[in-house]
């Protein structure tokens, strides 16, 4: 699909500072403390540790802008305290590894956070869009993105890096502005603020969604309730012995390899070291985890995730949603993806069909349900018919009301006179 040509918004030349030394950081740091609103963004490598090495942060006011280098300036605890003040808003684009970063170096994440990408999906653009793309239509400007497997651990940094860098702050705050315009025009901004806060929540893991990832797990789909619960422990072994050495945690251990001990449930370390890539000095750790989870209670044993096997017309259903969302969306400027996934409306059908209670599920909760769930359920209640109205439109669809059906008739007794009894025979 061709982008829409969009005027280019002009934007100041603003001075740039590459902090690099001790002594630049109070100067840089006394004028981001005046700024009510920073953009935000870090370059850091993550793939042979368990948490990722900040290797920069960038950082733009609408006056200046800053990238600073951590290995050269040492601590930045006062830099994180600056995003923690709820009296500041940071500014950033599909920041989840932004918001782990600040959750791991200060303990907290930023206290008020505005998503340029999900704001972007709830006036109507493409979501998840990219930062080139969201600077391309909501300011017609050009950006090159072309250090993106950059190892940001070596020094020096060359021109084109750091230019790379600036530019990841350059373009945040003027998207922030049209944004913050575009949702305040669709009275949006509610809806966007209780995005934000969600995805920040699912951004530093929330107790029961890390309480559950041991569940993916590639291999134990067919396990038993006995062999999950020794998944299970394994995993939460596997997990504090990655954080102890600071590797990732398949490097430790595979899923394969954990499946393989969940299935088997070993008793001795006999029985561990037959398996290659084993780490040999752990494995009196493993057979403690299989052992924790032998003698757990059968009824305290994980369950079998249920399987989807819905029935062909609950999937039909689910399809024919998806498809009313998708029209919905779009005259309704909101990307439908943001909005609802599939397995989402097939548990909204599956409540209408078998009369369950409304699922838990995004779709049945805040601005979702307000906005969007109402108008599915008038579909499934036969409350809206669907037609095709204009099938050259973006959004072909038209949806009548439907008048209620009327109540039975009973007809009325007979006013004739009944007939005389016929006389008797003589």
């Amino acid at each position: 699909m061709r982008r829409r040509y969009v005027k280019p918004t002009p934007l100041p030349d603003l001075p740039e500072h590459f902090i690099s030394d001790p002594a630049q950081l109070p100067a840089c740091l006394e004028h981001l403390a005046a700024a009510p609103v920073l953009g935000f963004d870090t370059e850091f490598v993550g793939e042979d540790a368990y948490r990722p090495e900040l290797c920069l942060v960038q950082v733009s006011t609408a006056e200046q802008l800053f990238v600073i280098d951590p290995f050269g300036v040492g601590p930045l605890d006062e830099f994180w305290a600056l995003l923690l003040d709820p009296k500041r808003k940071t500014v950033l684009h599909a920041g989840r590894e932004d918001v782990r970063m600040c959750f791991f170096k200060a303990g907290k994440p930023p206290a008020d956070v505005f998503d340029v990408q999900i704001a972007a999906g709830l006036v109507g653009m493409t979501y998840p869009i990219g930062y080139a793309g969201l600077v391309s239509d909501v300011l017609g400007q050009r950006m090159t993105k072309g250090e993106t497997l950059t190892d940001w651990r070596r020094r020096p940094l060359h021109p084109a890096q750091v230019r790379y860098a600036f530019d990841d702050v350059r373009f945040l705050l003027p998207a922030w502005k049209k944004l913050t315009d575009k949702l305040k025009r669709l009275k949006r901004l509610d809806w966007a603020t209780e995005e934000f806060a969600t995805s920040v929540r699912r951004a530093v893991g929330d107790e029961e969604a890390a309480a559950e990832k041991w569940r993916k797990v590639k291999g134990i789909g067919g396990l038993d309730r006995r062999g999950l619960a020794v998944a299970r422990e394994v995993f939460g072994w596997r997990e504090q012995f990655a954080e102890r050495v600071n590797r990732p945690p398949r490097q430790l251990l595979r899923d394969d390899i954990l499946a393989e001990i969940a299935k088997r449930g070993p008793t001795r370390t006999e029985d561990l070291s037959a398996y290659r890539g084993m780490p040999q000095k752990e494995t009196e750790r493993i057979l403690e985890a299989v052992r924790r989870a032998r003698e757990l209670p059968l009824e305290d044993c994980p369950e079998p995730e249920l399987r989807d096997n819905d029935p062909p017309h609950v999937t039909l259903l689910g399809s024919l949603l998806g498809v009313v969302l998708n029209d919905w969306c779009t005259r309704n400027k909101l990307a439908a993806n943001l909005v609802a996934s599939g397995s989402d409306l097939r548990a909204v059908v599956r409540s209408r069909v078998f009369g369950e209670p409304v699922p838990d599920v995004p779709l049945t909760r805040g601005w979702r349900e307000t906005a969007v769930l109402s108008e599915l359920q008038r579909i499934l209640n036969g409350e809206t018919a669907i037609r095709v109205e204009n099938p050259r439109a973006a959004a072909p669809l038209g949806f009548l009301a439907v008048a209620p059906d009327p109540p039975d008739v009973v007809e009325p007794e007979s006013k004739l006179p009944l007939p005389s009894a016929p006389p008797d025979p003589v």
